[in-house]
């Protein structure tokens, strides 16, 4: 069979389409910057969203303001939880263009799929209780009776729908592909644990009512922890994500953990299927940054020591200065004066 040049274009897409990462969309923390969210004309402009997502876009405009943020959250997050490792998570600032350490099936694409997820459910939920949307409101009352001196009232965060909206934006990408395919089943797989992630902080607070603060009658709602929280949740399931293939059990396609010895993964577990690469040399087909230039602990024991850093390549020692405000003091009414100190640091860097 001859290819003409259109069919291999079409192939060319095909295969592309089939291995792509569903988390383009972060590019709107980019993007919005420069968009109004009150023009439906606005959702075609994320070079990231997939058809589906721009669709959901022009019906629920005013929730788009919560997606950028969960965008920009998501990016900020997860550099602050991997910045003193190996891979710092700086790709992520890329989209919709990554590397290959996000757009293959590896750990690291395990992890921002469930944080990007995460975020968009965490950021729409507080949105709804701040009155930031018309589409929701507060979280309803749980139905179980409170005990003790307290009553429900307050605003809890609406993680019902948090869950739906985000449910529905984050795995557009994937409900439109093969779902027997291995990269498609991970992305959604990981998408929904990131969900669960935010749904398992879920906590009471309460706020205290009474003659002097004695606290006799309390008001309490559900709220849910800080994306920071979360995220070094979702860091612990990186550091022990499971290795899965695809197997047919039954008569359904499903994956497995690639080591039969190895325990099953539960719905709340991160997987992948394609190893990491060190990340210690530049490679920008496996999406290697390298290490070289990078900062490092000569002190801890930890990721960020110059023995894992530095690969075991050595470091270069320099002194800066720094300049800071110090010995302020507060002046009645109401100004405050500082100095200005300066002192040197040493610092570590990989060769």
């Amino acid at each position: 069979m001859d290819f003409t040049p259109a069919l291999w274009v079409i192939l060319l897409v095909m295969f592309i389409d089939g291995r792509s990462s569903a988390i383009k969309w972060l590019s709107i923390a980019d993007a919005g910057k420069n968009l109004s969210w009150n023009k439906t004309s606005s959702c075609r402009k994320v070079s990231g969203f997939v058809p589906e997502q721009t669709q959901l876009c022009r019906r629920t405009l005013e929730v788009m303001p919560a997606v950028e943020y969960a965008a920009e959250a998501a990016r900020k997050t997860c550099q602050e939880q991997f910045g003193n490792r190996r891979w710092n998570c700086s790709s992520i600032k890329k989209a919709p263009h990554f590397m290959n350490d996000l757009e293959k099936g590896t750990k690291e694409a395990a992890y921002v799929h469930a944080l990007s997820s995460a975020a968009v459910v965490h950021t729409v939920a507080r949105a709804c209780a701040a009155g930031y949307l018309k589409a929701c409101t507060c979280a309803r009352n749980p139905g179980e009776k409170p005990d003790g001196n307290y009553t429900w009232g307050g605003c809890g965060d609406n993680v019902k729908f948090g869950l739906e909206f985000g449910s529905r934006f984050a795995d557009a990408p994937m409900r439109k592909k093969k779902r027997s395919h291995t990269q498609t089943l991970m992305n959604l797989h990981n998408s929904e644990a990131g969900r669960l992630a935010v749904q398992n902080t879920m906590t009471t607070k309460c706020k205290c009512h009474g003659v002097s603060g004695s606290c006799n009658v309390k008001t309490c709602w559900k709220s849910l922890a800080d994306l920071t929280e979360i995220s070094h949740e979702l860091a612990e399931k990186y550091s022990y994500a499971i290795k899965v293939v695809k197997r047919k059990i039954g008569t359904r396609q499903q994956l497995v953990p690639e080591d039969r010895r190895s325990r099953r993964h539960g719905s709340g577990d991160l997987i992948f299927v394609e190893n990491s690469p060190n990340y210690c040399m530049v490679n920008n087909r496996k999406g290697s940054y390298g290490t070289t230039g990078r900062l490092c602990n000569k002190t801890s024991v930890g990721p960020d020591s110059c023995q894992t850093m530095c690969c075991g390549r050595g470091y270069n020692d320099f002194t800066v200065t720094v300049t800071e405000r110090c010995n302020c003091k507060y002046h009645w009414c109401c100004y405050v004066t500082c100095d200005q100190c300066t002192r040197t640091e040493k610092k570590y860097m990989c060769k």
